[in-house]
């Protein structure tokens, strides 16, 4: 019991860095488009997105349960290697944050999981393959596309309302929404991203017995909202460069077009369950956006090296992942 108390000591730690990792990773999450269309100040933004990221951690757990027990079972994952989980997934989200590249903490995190719990057991019977496909996978490469036309749709839609008035007048109230919709978005972003970690810490207490049934206790939830905030405070200045404008030039009524387009993807998400990446949402929502006006407005060539890192980090993690607990299984 003393061993497996230190375990959980030490994941809990690994698992608070990687949710703080996650908060400033993904702080361009929430509040690239706003920064861009100067609806808010960076500090402003970032002061808004850590409190609504805070606060959105709290409205459930079902998500984590997906990540935490849905997947890979409890009961073939050891703690230490759920440590080694996250620290492949910690190691992939900092080269990923250090090159400026929009990469999911979602993708990583799952590709850890899995590669973690095939490489422990040797088998590919470990992984739940239906709960995988269609809580997971489905969601994960769905969404993103989801988001696209969702951007392209509601931006449409306002520009067909929009059409006959004043381009200061329109600016000006939207700006104002941008507001709004930034905290949707970092609200959202806290429900969903938040309950990652939560699932990992759970899992964790339950292969050690030191809780009977995956419930998320009160002290995860509030740990990991914390952690999440305090990563989003410190912000991602080089991907709010590339997701901001590094796609598409916006206004503050495609901002606001982007955000609350990515939100209600997110939303729809959480309530299924579906762990998301909210970076890839984000990004393909304000490429729809830009889309609306002409395909030409999007830079193809930002997009496509997003669209590579979206595709390739599940299986790169999951060959890092089980390469690294085959070495560690050496000393065993």
């Amino acid at each position: 019991m003393h061993s497996s108390l230190m375990l959980v000591i030490l994941i809990v730690i690994f698992a608070v860095i990687f949710d703080f990792i996650n908060g400033f990773h993904d702080t361009a999450t929430a509040v690239a488009t706003s920064i861009t269309t100067r609806a808010l100040t960076p500090k402003n933004a970032i002061i808004i997105c850590c409190i609504f990221n805070f606060l959105g951690a709290f409205t459930g757990t079902a998500v984590a349960k997906t990540v935490g027990d849905n997947i890979v079972s409890h009961t073939v994952t050891p703690q230490w290697v759920i440590m080694c989980v996250l620290i492949v997934s910690i190691v992939w989200n900092i080269l990923t944050w250090y090159f400026a590249i929009p990469s999911s903490s979602s993708h990583a995190l799952i590709g850890s999981l899995l590669g973690g719990g095939i490489a422990y057991n040797n088998s590919f019977s470990v992984i739940n393959w239906y709960n995988l496909f269609h809580s997971v996978v489905l969601w994960l490469f769905l969404s993103p596309v989801i988001g696209f036309f969702v951007g392209y749709i509601i931006m449409n839609i306002l520009n067909s309302i929009l059409k006959n008035c004043k381009r200061r007048l329109v600016n000006k109230i939207f700006l104002k929404l941008q507001i709004l919709a930034g905290a949707f978005m970092a609200f959202n972003h806290g429900g969903n991203d938040a309950q990652k970690s939560m699932g990992i810490i759970t899992m964790s207490l339950l292969s050690g017995g030191l809780i009977s049934s995956f419930k998320v206790p009160v002290w995860v939830v509030f740990l990991c909202a914390l952690s999440l905030a305090l990563g989003t405070s410190i912000g991602g200045k080089k991907i709010i460069k590339t997701m901001g404008s590094g796609m598409t030039k916006l206004t503050p009524v495609n901002g606001f077009a982007a955000q609350t387009g990515a939100s209600l993807v997110i939303l729809c998400a959480t309530f299924f369950k579906a762990p998301v990446s909210t970076t890839h949402i984000i990004t393909t929502t304000i490429m729809g956006v830009g889309a609306s006006k002409r395909l030409k407005s999007v830079k193809w060539g930002v997009a496509k090296s997003i669209v590579w890192a979206w595709i390739l980090t599940i299986p790169i993690t999951a060959i890092f992942s089980a390469l690294f607990i085959y070495a560690v299984k050496l000393f065993l």
